[in-house]
C-alpha cells in the first residue's frame, strides 16, 4: 500500500507540473484535443481537394470558391470574403485550441530528450518514430501555421488569378514549399494515431497503410497545384486583375 500511495503521488504531481492535476479535466481535455485535430485534419484534406480544382481550370477554380464563399446567396453569384476571413478565424482558434495541450506535453528537458533517443534507438517501434515526427512537425507549424493565414487573410479575396499571384509574385510558394509535407505528415498521421488512440479501428496495420497511401496521394495534389499556380503566375503581369467568369 506504502508503493501505491508513492506512485499516486508521483502521479498526481506529474499531472500537476502538466497543468492538469484533476484527471476528469485531464481526460476532457485529451478527448477535445483528439477532436480538434480531427476537424483541423479533414480541414486540410478538403481544403487540399478545393485548392487543386485549379487543375481542372480557372473557370472551375472560380466557381469552387464562389460557392464556399456564399456566391449562391448573393445577386451576382459573387462570393463574400468576410465569409473567408470569419471562417480564418474560426480555424485559428482551433488550431490555438489544439496547439495549446500539445506544448504542455512537449519535452522541455535535455533529460527528457535524452530519454525519448534511447528509447527509439533500443526500441525502434514505429508508434514511437509517429508520434516523435508528430511532435516535430506539430512545433514546426506553430512557426509556418501563422505566415500561410497571413498570406490567405492579405487579401482574402479567391480566385484563380489572385491566388497565382500571391503564390508566384508575392514568392509564397517557398513557404509552401515547407508547409505542404509538414502539415500532410501532422494532419495524415495525426488522424492515424487518433482512430488507434480510441480504438476505431480494428486493424492497425491496415489503417497506417492506408495513412501512407493518402499522404501520398495529397503531396502529389498538392505539388500538381502549386505547379499550376507557378505557370499561371509566370504568365500574369502586375498589378493584377480578379478574374471575371465566362459562364
Amino acid at each position: 500500500m506504502a508503493t501505491n500511495s508513492l506512485q499516486t503521488k508521483a502521479g498526481s504531481g506529474a499531472n500537476t507540473a502538466k497543468g492538469f492535476a484533476n484527471p476528469v479535466w485531464a481526460d476532457l481535455i485529451d478527448k477535445l484535443q483528439s477532436l480538434s485535430g480531427v476537424v483541423l485534419g479533414l480541414f486540410l484534406v478538403m481544403h487540399l481537394q478545393f485548392e487543386s480544382s485549379l487543375l481542372l481550370g480557372k473557370e472551375a477554380f472560380y466557381q469552387v470558391a464562389q460557392f464556399i464563399e456564399g456566391g449562391v446567396f448573393s445577386e451576382t453569384d459573387h462570393g463574400y470574403s468576410l465569409l473567408t476571413q470569419i471562417f480564418f478565424c474560426f480555424i485559428s482558434l482551433v488550431v490555438s485550441f489544439h496547439a495549446v495541450p500539445a506544448l504542455c506535453r512537449f519535452p522541455t528537458q535535455i533529460g527528457q530528450w535524452r530519454a525519448l533517443r534511447n528509447q527509439m534507438r533500443f526500441l525502434p517501434h514505429e508508434e514511437t518514430k509517429i508520434w516523435f515526427w508528430q511532435m516535430i512537425t506539430g512545433f514546426l507549424l506553430f512557426f509556418l501555421v501563422p505566415i500561410h493565414f497571413f498570406t490567405m487573410m492579405t487579401p482574402p479575396e479567391t480566385g484563380p488569378y489572385l491566388s497565382a499571384e500571391r503564390v508566384y509574385h508575392f514568392n509564397t510558394w517557398a513557404s509552401y514549399v515547407l508547409l505542404l509535407p509538414i502539415v500532410t505528415i501532422h494532419a495524415v498521421f495525426g488522424l492515424y494515431r487518433v482512430v488507434v488512440k480510441w480504438g476505431l479501428v480494428a486493424h492497425r496495420f491496415a489503417m497506417l497503410k492506408f495513412a501512407k497511401m493518402l499522404f501520398g496521394y495529397l503531396m502529389l495534389l498538392g505539388m500538381a497545384s502549386m505547379l499550376v499556380y507557378i505557370i499561371l503566375g509566370r504568365s500574369l503581369g502586375l498589378p493584377e486583375v480578379p478574374y471575371v467568369s465566362t459562364l
